[in-house]
């Protein structure tokens, strides 16, 4: 009998502490609180715990002009790496074929045909590099562009952002008196034991 009192005591106990927690809390809105609770956005790049990702994720989840935008980046991200690896295929191939090539030609002991195989390989590789001289142009290009819509979007990130933590911040006001108490009690103690022998 006294288990069963015992038990039932403990259950309203726990369910009493827990409605007053959540009359407690205090309802926040803004994308950092948020931000915590629902980290999938779009993007799939976040660093576990990058704090600005995740509350651009949650600004993302709640706006179709910032998902719409979200969606361009990753489209044409995907899109650049899909046509560079055509290109850097092609290249590598090319590339690893004069170096061996050459590799193959200085084993060859007939020192004359050594030099023509030298000669030929050389030529062979100077007219494809005057070939391809406008495609690394323009790999370059695609290259730069891709890094200058990675800058811009990551300040775009932060600007977007900011605002976001200074909300938060004023919802959740760092006070003093908390710590002021923690303290006297732990010089209580303090004193306490220098005053103990």
């Amino acid at each position: 009998m006294n288990k069963i009192f015992f038990a039932s005591a403990l259950a309203l106990s726990l369910l009493s502490c827990k409605e007053n927690q959540s009359r407690n809390t205090p309802v926040v809105e803004n994308a950092v609180d948020n931000a915590e609770s629902s980290v999938s956005g779009s993007l799939k790049s976040y660093r576990k715990g990058d704090m600005v990702d995740q509350i651009y994720s949650e600004l993302v989840r709640n706006d179709k002009n910032l998902k719409a935008l979200d969606d361009k980046i990753i489209a044409i991200d995907e899109e650049s790496r899909k046509v560079l690896a055509v290109y850097g295929e092609t290249l590598r191939k090319s590339e690893s074929f004069y170096l061996d090539a050459h590799n193959q030609a200085a084993s060859v002991k007939d020192s004359l045909l050594k030099q023509q195989l030298d000669k030929e390989i050389k030529m062979s590789s100077d007219q494809y590099d005057l070939k391809i001289s406008k495609v690394k142009e323009l790999i370059a290009k695609v290259n730069a562009n891709s890094d200058t819509i990675n800058n811009l979007y990551t300040a775009f990130k932060i600007r977007k952002t900011i605002p976001e933590i200074e909300k938060y911040q004023k919802a959740h006001p760092l006070k003093t008196e908390n710590l002021e108490k923690f303290i006297n009690k732990q010089n209580q103690l303090l004193n306490e034991l220098k005053n103990t022998k």
